[in-house]
């Protein structure tokens, strides 16, 4: 019963696919059985594809004439068909009914595409409510209680603890921990968190059990604002597509007011007998049909689809790759876009007395101990080096580690908390380590506390163990930073060459690593220290002054931005599941050069389409002053019709070419 289920579910959710399939078969049967001579058999399978294919076009159209009182092309298509079957019927030319099932099949998979793209929006949905907590524990009346986030209320206690997600958004009353923000304001660093500052729902709590007060209901969490933002995103129409829409309907209104036209004044003007007026009135529904403005764009953006596919490049609709085209500003996220998103040591500098082996074997002995992401990049920095792990490790949140290694005890962390130990920090490694902050990296300062004389320790072999030595000595600095991805500042070079005018980088991150890494890679605009929402209006206020925008992410905090932007670009390998079901570009490799192969092809694509739809009208124009000229009669017009619909094919088929 197992497979049975599976199958309804399947047939339930992708109900236009199932359609637009089912009506294929039949037309195929019905054209074999045309062929070989069945013609019972044919009229009986085509006008079944008729139905099944047609169907949500028809209830479409119809119920767009009795509520808007408007034609458009989905009832236009289907007039056309039955059209053509009619004519077919009655002069006994049934390929018209083949004609007809056609262009009913290509609506269909039209319909097809655009159930998907709304299932799509859905599913990225669900992965942000994901991120959410369906209970919280609270505190009352001395006891803890876990009850649903819903009934939550603002001045309610709420108990988190190490490795929980934070419930809902509130305020820090009692603990210390830190943060993993990344998946709301993108942030490489965990955040340092403790009485009074807010936390996040849906950011990750780090060492330290927390209570937590709210001081809003949690429908107004920040991950909730960022679900309304991606749904509101995703469902406004952006005003390309509402000119094509007007388009549609008023082309719809033209054929059809012609086509009445055509049937009713002949007989009183050029005295046409009434057969010829409808034949020709007929035949001008069927060759004014747009099948071949539809083969113009559809073929194309297949072939481009597939293009893009061989190369990494994942384009979720036919739109987008129109789209980025045309893009003239290009905004990125910095953490795992622009940059890695893994801290690695990029700089060990020591004092005079030691080598960078020592500082290195020095730090990863006492972080070996450690969780904390800096600790980690050390002591992945020192994994070809000798080193034994301290014993008697104590952490400092927020400020270093202490350990012993050898009956001398060896300190990793900040400036000030060194200090503690070290009396005078060396002037030099001030001075340095000021610059290294500047550039948006994190400085550990390392040093250790000697016990006594002749107790050296043997990191090198340059002390003699006889000779006294200070209690304190600094060892030297290191330095820590994401790194910057090795092919994003030749990328961004390129894109200024191929003709975008901006671009943006938008970070979570303090100003002045933003700035940074900005100054490294050539961008041209910084915004630093945003939140989700932050990057929605960052977005929209650069569509206001370049129109066509993209945005490229890989986080949750991205998501509201890559829905809003007029094409959003996801890294794929990297990227957040809410993030690549957002975006309607996927680089499945995260190979930022990649961007460079989508424009290009985006511009290829519009100049392929718009050689198409002249070729399409061009021809539509010829056959409609053939009909009324009755120049040619309707299997020449339905040879005319699908002729020039298998040439556009054909041209759209080239983007298949690398």
């Amino acid at each position: 019963m197992l497979f049975p289920e599976r199958l309804h579910q399947f047939t339930k959710e992708h109900a236009d696919a199932v359609a637009a399939l089912v009506c294929g078969l039949f037309l195929l049967c019905g054209w074999f059985a045309l062929h070989l001579g069945f013609l019972g058999w044919a009229l009986l399978l085509l006008p079944i594809a008729y139905v099944i294919g047609g169907y949500e076009s028809a209830r479409e159209g119809l119920t767009t004439l009795i509520k808007e009182k408007e034609l458009d092309v989905d009832l236009l298509m289907i007039v056309a068909a039955l059209g053509a079957a009619g004519l077919g019927l009655w002069r006994r030319e049934y390929y018209l009914i083949i004609d007809g099932a056609i262009l009913i099949l290509i609506f269909a998979i039209s319909g097809a595409l655009e159930g998907y793209a709304m299932r799509r929006t859905e599913r990225s949905i669900r992965s942000l409510m994901s991120l959410t907590q369906d209970t919280a524990r609270v505190v009352r009346r001395g006891n803890q209680e876990v009850i649903p986030i819903k009934q939550l209320q603002v001045g309610d206690e709420i108990i988190v603890k190490p490795g929980e997600l934070i419930p809902t958004d509130a305020v820090i009353v009692e603990g210390y921990s830190t943060l993993n923000q990344a998946a709301i304001t993108g942030e490489s660093l965990p955040v340092e968190k403790t009485v009074g500052d807010e936390v996040f729902a849906g950011t990750l709590n780090g060492y330290g059990a927390l209570k937590l007060k709210l001081h809003q209901p949690p429908e107004s969490s920040l991950i909730q604002r960022v679900i309304r933002l991606v749904q509101q995103a995703q469902t406004e129409t952006p005003p390309s597509q509402q000119f094509i829409e007007r388009f549609e309907r008023g082309y719809a209104r033209v054929i059809v007011i012609a086509g009445v036209l055509l049937l009713i004044l002949p007989p009183f003007l050029w005295n046409w007998d009434w057969e010829t007026a409808i034949y020709r009135a007929l035949t001008f529904l069927v060759v004014a049909s747009p099948c071949a403005l539809m083969a113009a764009i559809m073929p194309t953006l297949l072939s481009g689809i597939a293009n893009g596919a061989r190369q990494g490049i994942l384009f979720k609709n036919g739109a987008q790759l129109e789209m980025i085209g045309k893009v003239r500003a290009i905004a990125f996220d910095k953490t795992g876009t622009l940059t890695t998103g893994l801290l690695e040591v990029c700089e060990v500098i020591p004092t005079s007395d030691y080598t960078k082996a020592d500082v290195l074997k020095a730090a990863a002995s006492v972080e070996s101990r450690s969780e904390h992401p800096l600790g980690l990049a050390i002591v992945k920095a020192s994994k070809n080096l000798d080193w034994k792990a301290a014993t008697e490790v104590q952490a400092f949140p927020g400020q270093g580690i202490v350990g012993i290694i050898d009956n001398q005890e060896v300190i990793a962390g900040k400036d000030d908390f060194v200090k503690k130990y070290v009396a005078d920090l060396p002037k030099n490694l001030i001075e340095i380590a000021t610059n290294l902050e500047l550039q948006g990296k994190t400085v550990v300062w390392i040093a250790e506390k000697r016990w006594g004389e002749g107790e050296v320790r043997r990191w090198g072999e340059r002390f003699h163990p006889t000779i006294p030595l200070p209690e304190h000595q600094v060892l030297g600095i290191i330095a820590i930073a994401d790194t910057v991805r090795s092919q994003a500042a030749e990328t961004i070079s390129r894109l200024k060459k191929l003709g975008i005018e901006q671009i943006v980088m938008l970070t979570g991150d303090n100003q002045q690593t933003a700035e940074s890494v900005a100054r490294e890679l050539g961008v041209d605009r910084v915004y630093a220290e945003l939140l989700p929402e932050d990057k929605l209006h960052v977005i929209r206020r650069l569509q206001q002054e370049y129109k066509t925008v993209a945005m490229v992410g890989d986080g949750i905090n991205d998501a509201p931005a890559l829905a809003q932007a007029s094409v959003g670009i996801a890294m794929g390998a990297a990227g957040s599941d809410v993030a690549l079901e957002t975006a309607d570009i996927v680089l499945m490799a995260d190979r930022l050069e990649k961007i460079e192969v989508a424009i290009r092809l985006g511009k290829r694509t519009q100049e392929i389409v718009k050689q198409n739809i002249t070729i399409a009208l061009g021809f539509i124009i010829l056959l409609l002053i053939g009909n009324f000229l009755g120049e040619i009669n309707l299997p020449i017009g339905v040879v005319g019709h699908e002729g020039s619909t298998v040439l556009v094919t054909l041209s759209g088929l080239r983007l298949l070419k690398n």
